[in-house]
Order: structure tokens, then sequence, then C-alpha cells
């Protein structure tokens, strides 16, 4: 069925938009000088074959706006390089740089790192880069082995081996006090590889080691020395992610509703927007812009200047951890005239548009209607398939921003209950599933829908308080479409023509198709 374009809102800027399908995978991202109109024509009649696939496959499109078209055309390649969308053209660049591991092993080795075609990397363990310069790594590499003392034997042997007698390395394979010794070498090669201060003083040491092989006459190893340090310049200066090369700015603008927050950020290169992400956080605890700023840069690197809508509650210490992180002073600004300001408010125009859109106007008015703490972007729906006492099944549907994720979708075997009590199968198959999701720590739905009334709706608040869990649960009842909340004695009735209730009705049909599926599929099984 083809995306109905109606339904969602299409701004008039310049930017870029993403295509996404079923499963909320992005399939497409292209630029625009007008987005409306750029968007619009591809549902236009009398368009190629290929665009015609691309059009059938549309579940879903979101914006992200730009001052300018050349903004859009350069913040559309980088984010083609992130997602790799399989519409788009492939740019097979990625062999200008180098990525190093550290392996997990009990005693890590430093290797190069691996990438399958889709940008995943091979091996287990911590992965540190780009580096520029790829035909150095080598020689980078042996010379960290040596500095740190870092094994380089694929299996560890039972004796040492002769980069021990060459003194490259400590031994841990035998000695004990080598042993204690190694993850602190390795502790010191991760700040290295990151970038911090200790990269000054392993310089440094390379640079006395140069100037006595040269004292003593050794001018080929202090030749070798030398090459070392222009090269290990890359790992100080340009181990940043490829779209925030050489940026020395980045930009947050933050929107407060309520109780939960929304954060939008774009990474500068020259002054030009390159690339942009989208985070959503519930004010709860200590949960805070500080808090979110400091957990980001945690996984990111730190530029010297942090341009925000709003100073941060600790400003001041934020910026001494930052700085003793990064090696370098780092300020939090706020900027309040000129082209940086503009950003900002255009970052926020963004933000703006993102509440608008909500993923689909169904689920801010579910929010609204339910009275959420944040638009419910994932939803978990489940139902029990009876077919006689020998046959009942359980199954969960999983939408995510309003559309179905089909590789979400769990079914559940019945295993505790025997006969025909509805009740006490919702209760497990929830109380399962969630305790799967907790001891995997994985991400919990904004919101729980439970086929039925009343009672499924007071057997999955027990599953969810035995877990201590207090997630947003409703049941929805097929007869009147009634939406039963756990502490309301009445049911809510939504109006058929609402967005909102579709969506619940959606989630529930989808959920009892595919337990129905499920169970037929067992029935056929059995009677084989």
């Amino acid at each position: 069925m083809t995306f109905n374009i109606s339904k969602i809102i299409l701004p008039t800027d310049p930017g870029i938009y993403l295509m996404r399908d079923s499963d909320g995978n992005i399939i497409y991202i292209g630029k625009a000088k007008n987005l409306k109109n750029r968007v619009k024509s591809y549902f236009n009649q009398n368009q190629n074959y290929k665009t015609q696939k691309l059009v059938e496959n549309i579940s879903d499109i979101e914006f992200v706006l730009t001052d300018n078209e050349s903004e859009a055309f350069l913040l559309e390649s980088n984010m083609i390089k992130k997602y790799r969308p399989r519409f788009n053209i492939e740019l097979k660049d990625q062999q200008r740089y180098t990525y190093l591991r550290i392996s997990d092993e009990k005693f890590p080795r430093l290797l190069v790192s691996r990438r399958t075609r889709d940008g995943k990397f091979l091996g287990k363990g911590k992965t540190f880069g780009p580096f520029t310069q790829g035909s150095s790594k080598l020689l980078t590499i042996g010379t960290l082995r040596k500095a740190f003392q870092i094994r380089i034997c694929k299996t560890l042997p039972k004796k040492v081996c002769l980069e021990y007698h060459l003194g490259n390395c400590e031994g841990p394979c035998e000695f004990k006090d080598a042993q204690d010794r190694y993850h602190k070498h390795v502790a010191a090669l991760e700040d290295v590889l990151k970038g911090k201060n200790k990269t000054k003083v392993f310089t440094k040491k390379l640079e006395e080691e140069m100037q006595q092989a040269a004292e003593s006459q050794q001018f080929e190893r202090a030749k070798d020395i030398r090459d070392t340090l222009i090269r290990l310049g890359s790992l100080q200066t340009k181990q940043k992610m490829e779209y925030i090369e050489n940026s020395d700015e980045e930009y947050f603008g933050i929107c407060i509703q309520e109780q939960s927050a929304a954060v939008m950020n774009f990474r500068m290169i020259n002054g030009v927007i390159r690339d942009s992400d989208k985070f959503f956080f519930d004010l709860v605890g200590d949960n805070s812009f500080s808090n979110f700023l400091f957990q980001y840069y945690s996984t990111h690197p730190i530029p010297k200047f942090i341009l925000v809508s709003e100073l941060p509650e600790n400003q001041k210490l934020l910026e001494s951890l930052l700085s003793e992180q990064s090696g370098f002073n780092v300020q939090i600004l706020s900027p309040t005239k000129g082209k940086k300001k503009d950003i900002i408010h255009l970052i926020l125009k963004n933000i703006k548009l993102i509440h608008s859109k909500g993923g689909d106007p169904g689920l801010v008015e579910l929010k609204e209607i339910l009275n959420l703490d944040v638009i419910p972007n994932i939803i978990e729906c489940f139902d029990i398939s009876n077919h006689g006492e020998e046959f009942a099944v359980g199954s969960m549907s999983r939408f995510v921003g309003g559309i179905p994720n089909k590789s979400g979708y769990r079914k559940f075997k019945i295993k505790t209950i025997s006969g025909r009590d509805d009740f006490a199968m919702i209760e497990e198959i929830v109380k399962r599933r969630y305790y799967r999701l907790l001891e995997e720590n994985s991400e919990l739905p904004d919101l729980i829908v439970i086929d039925g009334g009343k009672g499924q709706l007071s057997s999955a608040i027990n599953a969810l308080e035995s877990l201590g869990l207090n997630l947003p649960c409703i049941s929805l009842a097929k007869e009147n479409e009634e939406v039963y909340l756990p502490k309301n004695k009445n049911p809510i009735i939504i109006p058929k023509y609402k967005a909102s209730l579709k969506i619940l009705q959606y989630a529930r049909d989808e959920t009892h198709r595919f337990g129905v599926a499920y169970n037929r599929a067992i029935r056929k099984n059995k009677i084989k």
C-alpha cells in the first residue's frame, strides 16, 4: 500500500528527508531547497521503476531542517555515509581510515579493527579511531605494543617467548607480577588511543629515546623513532569521527515539555552543518541537561566549544571535567547574537517540528489522552490466543513511531498455566517479557497495551509490579473499543475517527493476527 503523504506535515524549508520502511530502517536520504515540493514529487505518476519501488517501501518520512541548500547537501552526504541506505549511492571509501582494537581477552592485545560491508566492526573489545594516514598503522601499532608491553602472541604460551627476551613484553604468561601490571599497561594504552594527556607523556618518552639514539650514533634507530613521532601525531589530532574532523564547535538545543526533554545537536565543520542527532530522556531523578552532555561526551569526541540553547547546571564543573578528559580547554557557551544564535534557533525549530509531528499525530494524541509523561514512541501489545484447553499461546507486537516493527514481534508458549485462564496467561507472558528485557538491560517500551478488559489489565499490572516496574499500561476491550487505565474505575472512550485509537487498534489487530498464526501452526504440527 502506498504511503499516505497527506498524514504528515511537509515543511517548506531547505533540509534533508529520511524515508523509512515498515521496520523503521532508513531506506533513502535526500536533500531539497523546498522539502514539501521535493517530497511530494515522489508521489506523482509516471515515475521510473526504481522510484516506484522506493515509494512502495516507504512507511514514514522525517525531516532535518537547514538554513540553506548548501548545508542540506553536506548534511545529506554525511548522513548517507552514516546510515548507508539501500536506495542511495554507496561510496566505498572506508579504507582511507584505520581503526584500532583492544581485544577483550584476559590479557588484551592491540589489533587493527576490521569492518564488514555494512560498517560493523569485527571482533570483540574496544575500538578506537578512525586514524588517518593508514599506511603508518603497522609501525604505529608495533611502537605502541613495545612501549606499553602489550603481547603479540595469538595464543597465550605457557613459557615466555622471544618478545620477553627482547624487552617487548613482561611475560604475563609466566610471571605473576607481570600479570598484575599488565592491566595498568592496557589502561595507559587506552588513554593514548583516546587522545588524553598521557599521549604527551608517551611522546616525550620517545623524544628522549630518539635523543639518546642520536648521541649513541644509532642513526637508523633515531630515524625510526622520528618517523614514529610524525605518524603518532595523527593519534593526537585526528582521532575524531570522520564527520567532525577538525571541527571545534558543536551545537545543542533542548526543549522541555512537562517531565521529558528533547535534545538535538548539529556538528559543524567550517561553519557548515555536517551531521545531526536527536535524543529524548525523562526528567527523572538526577536526569538533567548537564548529565546528558557528560554522558554524550563519554562516547563522542569533545570539541573546544559547546554551544547550547540554555546553559546547563554545574556548567563550570562540566567544563572542567571535559577539559581534563580532552586535554584542552573546553568552553560551554549560550550565544546571544549572530550566526551562532541563528544555528541554535534553527535547532529549536527542528525540535518544534519533531514535536508537532511526533512520529505520528496519533502518538501525540495518545500522550495527551492517557496523560503520559512522554510520547509513546515504542508500544508493545500482548494477546492470548486460545483454541480449546490444549492449545494456548501468547503473542506480542511492537510498534515504533506508530508503525509495526516486525523484527520486534514475539510469541510465547504458555509454560506455567493449564486450562483456559486468560488472566494468568497474560500475567505469565508479560512477566517473562520484561524479566528478560531487564536481564539483558534492553530498552523498555513507552506504553504497554493489553488486548482485553479490566481483568487482563490487572494481571499485567501484577506482573510488572512483581518486577518492580512502573511502566504505563492500558487495555483495549474489543466490544466497544474501551480503553482501561489502572487507576480509573471507568474506561475511556476514544472517538473512532481519532488517529490515537487507530494506532491502538492496529497494534491490537497485529498482535491477534500474529498469535492466531502461531496457534494454527502449533495445531497443524500436533496433528501431523
